[in-house]
């Protein structure tokens, strides 16, 4: 039986006028008093725990609660670990960046978004720059061209302030695995055998 994801009562906080008891073993006890269920889990120096409080009448297991805390937390550790924060990382340029730092930009984004990470690429204005807004939704267009075989456009260029932005997210890997409705190329038929001469006929004699 699946154990109630709520704050379990364990022990005295049990007061129940009745539980039905699991063992340890898994094995039924039965319907019983709180008082004597306890009993029986402190006789095997274990402890009561209620895991199904909504049930009629609440289902108690005995068990050691201390190990079940520690194999619970172990638990939920190996899943955060297993489990990756995608980030948004921010490539920032101006709208007059020369051909190095370009480049140099177009790296960076490279290395985030091969790392799972999603991109936010900014293109600010100084000064009267701000008039040529067009400028940097080119630039933005010619950022996405360079990142395209790892990325895909999840907001296109839009203004915010004295700046235009993009978001871009990396591309799901596709699978080498040919498609199961796919079928496969026939094989080619094996030649047929060249037959075999015709015996001489003998001369009558």
């Amino acid at each position: 039986m699946a154990i109630s994801k709520q704050e379990l009562q364990i022990n005295e906080e049990i007061r129940d006028r009745e539980v039905l008891v699991i063992d340890a073993d898994n094995s039924k006890k039965g319907v019983m008093s709180a008082k004597d269920a306890q009993k029986l889990a402190f006789d095997q120096n274990l402890d009561l725990v209620k895991i199904a409080p909504q049930a009629t009448p609440p289902v108690c297991r005995i068990m050691d609660y201390g190990k079940y805390c520690f194999e619970q937390q172990k638990r939920e550790k190996e899943a955060r670990k297993n489990q990756r924060i995608v980030e948004i990382k921010e490539i920032r340029m101006f709208s007059a960046i020369d051909t190095h730092d370009f480049e140099t930009k177009v790296a960076q984004g490279k290395k985030f978004l091969q790392g799972g990470d999603k991109v936010k690429v900014s293109v600010r204005f100084r000064k009267r720059a701000i008039a040529h807004p067009h400028l940097g939704e080119e630039l933005l267009m010619r950022y996405r061209d360079e990142v395209g075989d790892i990325a895909s456009v999840d907001k296109p260029p839009k203004m915010e302030g004295r700046a235009i932005v993009m978001f871009m997210s990396p591309k799901q890997q596709k699978s080498e695995k040919p498609d199961k409705g796919q079928k496969k190329a026939p094989k080619p038929a094996p030649a047929a055998a060249e037959p075999a001469p015709a015996a001489a006929e003998e001369p009558e004699t």
